[in-house]
């Protein structure tokens, strides 16, 4: 397995381009599945997750083919509605399949994903509005066997525990835009990668009223046709450069991001003392981080347009090195905190008290052998280890593989001393200590 070699204390500078969003590019993948006519898909990172979702669309009977970097084209004129665990286990996301094999296929039989290091995500709300638009549903051997012979619209209300769920909207609207009559859901999850997935099927003929806001009115079609779409910049990268930025006290800018998916994120930059440059036109921010203050300030993850959970272990990395006390609260994955072991290990002051954390500032952070455990912790300590002094080694990175393009050549190209090497080209002793 491959490692990440920093070495911390290097200022960044310069301009820095946004991918296209992962999060927004595998559900649009799945969608491809609704129409047997070609759909090519532009500004799709180059990412495992990616790759890996192409193979299960394949697996599923899709021709798919990858004509340019960045341009993937599908096409589904042949499906078969069995999605196998070996290939469901491996990436969550692929249960975005459900929705399109049931409106194409009226039937499918997908196996349960699996458990999730954050905590668990459960599908509950997926198969409840599943029903509530004609499918009937039973568990076989840990699969879902769905028969939607009496597909139709419904009535769906997907407000869950934590908000509305963002991969079951993206389920029950690809499911009904193919289901006969009119679908209205309500408490839909309006996230920008959820916009970007209707905008997509609008473009291959779906009827679909309100998009962007949590009620959507949705009239069903025979058939959708094929289209050309080109996938939204990714603002959870974009927010990981921008805190990079304060962290290091370095001014950069970041390019090819909708400022409009940042809100949040840039009130909680401000709040702290993090000035930005925002051009809304030119699609840019600058973060003067050389002007940072870092106040202490109280966070609270929540559904769009609330602070990004995605975003919560890289502010928490930051808030490490703010004088002051500060408090971050997680209300989408109360344990998505797996971060915080391994930022005390390189100097943080970090209690975690149920859903909360709270962060006292130090004055510096000191390199040292890490280990990722998702995503987004893998993030939040390449973070930490380009403001620690020393050396930092974040070990398990094929979790940043997932949601980040090349990372570690972005980082570098802006002034970042960091490398990709082999876990074996590390020195023993930190390996065997991590």
């Amino acid at each position: 397995m491959d490692v990440l070699h920093i070495h911390g204390g290097s200022k960044l500078a310069g301009n820095v381009q946004v991918s296209g969003a992962k999060n927004a590019a595998l559900p649009i993948f799945a969608a491809a599945l609704l129409s047997e006519e070609t759909c090519t898909i532009e500004n799709v990172p180059d990412l495992s997750d990616i790759r890996f979702m192409a193979g299960i669309l394949r697996h599923m009977g899709a021709d798919v083919e990858q004509p340019a970097p960045g341009t993937w084209r599908i096409t589904a004129r042949k499906l078969n509605h069995v999605a196998p665990y070996d290939l469901v286990r491996k990436m969550r996301a692929s249960i975005c399949l459900l929705g399109p094999l049931v409106a194409r296929l009226r039937k499918a039989y997908v196996s349960m994903p699996g458990g999730c290091v954050i905590g668990p995500r459960p599908i509950d709300l997926h198969l409840k509005g599943l029903a509530a638009l004609g499918c009937q549903l039973s568990m076989r051997g840990g699969y879902m066997d769905i028969d939607a012979a009496n597909l139709s619209g419904g009535y769906v209300y997907l407000g869950g525990r934590h908000g509305p769920t963002v991969t079951g909207t993206a389920n029950i609207v690809m499911a009904a835009v193919l289901a006969p009559g009119i679908s209205r859901i309500e408490s839909a999850a309006c996230e920008p990668e959820i916009v970007d997935l209707c905008n997509m099927l609008v473009a291959m003929g779906a009827h679909i009223e309100g998009i962007g806001s949590h009620y959507l009115k949705i009239t069903g079609v025979k058939a959708l046709r094929g289209c050309t779409h080109k996938v939204v910049p990714d603002r959870i990268e974009a927010g990981t450069f921008l805190v990079a930025g304060a962290m290091t006290k370095s001014d950069l800018t970041v390019n090819g991001l909708i400022p409009g998916h940042m809100r949040a994120l840039l009130d909680k930059l401000e709040e702290a003392g993090v000035p930005c440059t925002i051009e809304p036109d030119a699609k840019r921010i600058t973060v003067h981080g050389t002007r940072a203050a870092l106040n202490p300030v109280e966070l609270i993850t929540l559904p769009h347009p609330g602070f990004p959970t995605d975003l919560q272990a890289q502010f928490c990395a930051m808030m490490s090195l703010t004088p002051g006390l500060s408090v971050i609260t997680e209300r989408i994955y109360p344990n998505r905190y797996m971060h915080v072991p391994e930022l005390l290990r390189m100097g943080a002051n970090i209690a975690i008290e149920g859903a909360n954390a709270v962060v006292k500032g130090v004055k510096s952070l000191s390199g040292a052998p890490v280990m990722a455990s998702d995503l987004r912790a893998s993030a939040a300590l390449v973070l930490a280890g380009l403001a620690a002094n020393g050396e930092t080694w974040v070990q398990r990175i094929y979790h940043l593989d997932r949601g980040y393009e090349k990372l570690e050549n972005k980082l570098a190209a802006l002034g970042a001393t960091i490398n990709r090497m082999h876990e074996s080209e590390m020195p023993k002793e930190l390996l065997d200590d991590a």
